[in-house]
């Protein structure tokens, strides 16, 4: 009975609703969410290619960056090329591995880049704060201990929902009001009991969303006071510009992730939400190889040494 009805649900075909409201934009959606795709990938890929090859990068910051880059990378190919699909095709339907595979990748980006994003103001912290141990306190082994521990923490967020998804019966609609089969939308069209998702959802935005947020603050409020004490104006010009990149990344990406999961459910903002949505599933993505690194002279100095060996 239990194959069967696992079976059942396997073959379910969903529909995406995705902006189907908004018919007449459909061409400037298609073209914006298309800009933002190839410029996420091509931006991360670089980082990363960057990183690898260039012995002066080898860092922990960079090392962090570096993750943060392929992580993007599976984040938008999961979400982006299906939207692109459903904009110009108008064929919005997607089976229940589509779905899945969607889902998994979804939680298991967010909930590591949660962790890279408090490694990376932990590693700031200690850059800022604690100068002189910065290389006894974050060493090889502590940096290959929190970026396991970020990806690790994303597998389980990642398992544990895709296992509870694949448990549910869907016997009501199966139109998806949003872009990507996210979580909470999904459950909303389910028939069988829902309160251990709940529950789930509860635990994991206290663990995955509020102490990584409550931690990146924390650090923000030491490195800010920090930075105060320095008497020249230049020097805390030089410290705060190094660590605003990061900060806005974090203000984007955990501001909406943390509100979109914790406000009531209301039928009448939908559609607001998915834009808010496209903030960090798009919008962040996009931004982070810019505003962490094409800033900064040692990354364009590795692109430029680069350049000319290609070049020869």
């Amino acid at each position: 009975m239990r194959e069967a009805h696992k079976n059942s649900t396997f073959q379910i075909q969903f529909h995406l609703q995705a902006f189907s409201n908004y018919v007449e934009w459909q061409p400037v959606f298609f073209i914006g969410i298309l800009l933002m795709y190839l410029l996420a990938v091509f931006g991360n890929m670089m980082i990363t290619i960057l990183v690898c090859l260039a012995p002066q990068l080898h860092t922990p910051m960079y090392v962090f960056l570096c993750n943060l880059a392929i992580q993007d990378i599976v984040y938008v190919s999961s979400i982006l090329p299906k939207l692109l699909f459903i904009t110009i095709t108008a064929d919005n339907s997607i089976s229940f591995p589509g779905c899945i595979t969607q889902l998994s990748s979804f939680s298991l980006c967010v909930g590591t880049e949660f962790f890279l994003l408090t490694s990376m103001a932990y590693d700031r912290y200690v850059a800022i704060c604690i100068p002189l141990r910065y290389f006894l306190i974050v060493n090889k082994r502590v940096c290959i201990q929190l970026i396991s521990a970020s990806w690790i923490t994303g597998f389980i967020n990642s398992f544990m929902q895709s296992l509870l998804i694949c448990n549910l019966s869907f016997c009501n609609s199966t139109e998806i009001n949003h872009f990507f089969c996210e979580l909470k939308t999904m459950m909303k069209l389910s028939c069988s009991d829902i309160s251990s998702i709940n529950t789930l959802l509860s635990v994991e935005c206290v663990i995955l969303g509020f102490i990584p947020f409550s931690l990146i603050i924390a650090s923000y409020v030491c490195i800010i006071s920090t930075i105060l004490k320095i008497k020249t104006s230049s020097g805390r010009h030089k410290m705060f510009s190094s660590c605003s990149s990061h900060l806005t990344i974090v203000i984007i990406f955990c501001g909406t992730v943390l509100s979109l999961y914790i406000k009531p459910e209301s039928e009448r903002f939908q559609e607001q939400d998915k834009l808010l949505s496209m903030l960090y599933i798009g919008l962040v993505p996009m931004l982070n190889p810019v505003v962490y690194s094409l800033r900064n002279k040692d990354v364009l100095k590795a692109m430029k040494k680069n350049i000319e060996i290609i070049s020869k």
